[in-house]
């Protein structure tokens, strides 16, 4: 008992020195790091859900031209995924969020960060929102949810990763502890991002 409670608190330790802790089952995994919480479906090879904190942190470097990456005995999609389809490598915590420094910014592109995302989604009305989010925590700092919701019509692609059908953004005022919500289907937007607010029933 006493040597499984010595190699507890080493692995916490060693988990403390790497800020990034991981937790198993047979499909899911969570994992925490600076930037994000992520719970990560290896079946489906896209996250479920991550969380994130939106606050008002400089610009000081930049993405040049940084890719994604995949994490170690974890099984992540891959850039096999991405080939010659509309699909984008779309950001769930945004790379800009985390500009302030180098890790922070390079945390954001692993592919736990990562989704099959429509590529007039990924590049419009998506980084839109994410715009306002950065005006927003110029206020007050913000709590940030996505949800990525799978159903009977979500593709599953040739190189085994399954695409997600809707996104859901949970956003929450932290001072002012308002909620707001918005719900995309995954496909090419047809409205303005303000258009797809929905009431927020569940965080």
């Amino acid at each position: 008992m006493k040597k499984f409670l010595t190699f507890s608190a080493f692995v916490l330790f060693f988990g403390l020195l790497l800020n990034s802790f991981i937790t198993r089952g047979k499909d899911i995994v969570v994992v925490k790091n600076k930037v994000f919480v992520v719970e990560y479906s290896q079946k489906l090879k896209q996250p479920l859900s991550l969380k994130y904190e939106s606050t008002s942190r400089p610009t000081n470097v930049n993405r040049g031209s940084m890719d994604f990456y995949t994490e170690p005995n974890i099984i992540t999609s891959t850039s096999e995924d991405y080939k010659n389809n509309e699909w984008d490598k779309g950001h769930l915590a945004p790379a800009a969020t985390f500009s302030d420094n180098m890790e922070n910014l390079k945390q954001t592109f692993s592919y736990l960060n990562c989704a099959l995302q429509q590529q007039d989604l990924n590049r419009g009305e998506w980084k839109l929102l994410e715009e306002q989010e950065r005006e927003w925590d110029n206020k007050e700092p913000l709590s940030i949810k996505v949800e990525l919701l799978f159903d009977k019509d979500s593709k599953i692609l040739p190189s085994g990763a399954t695409v997600p059908s809707y996104f859901i953004k949970h956003i929450y005022f932290n001072k002012t502890g308002v909620w707001k919500c918005y719900k995309f289907p995954n496909v090419k937007p047809v409205n303005k991002w303000i258009n797809y607010e929905i009431k927020c029933i569940k965080h």
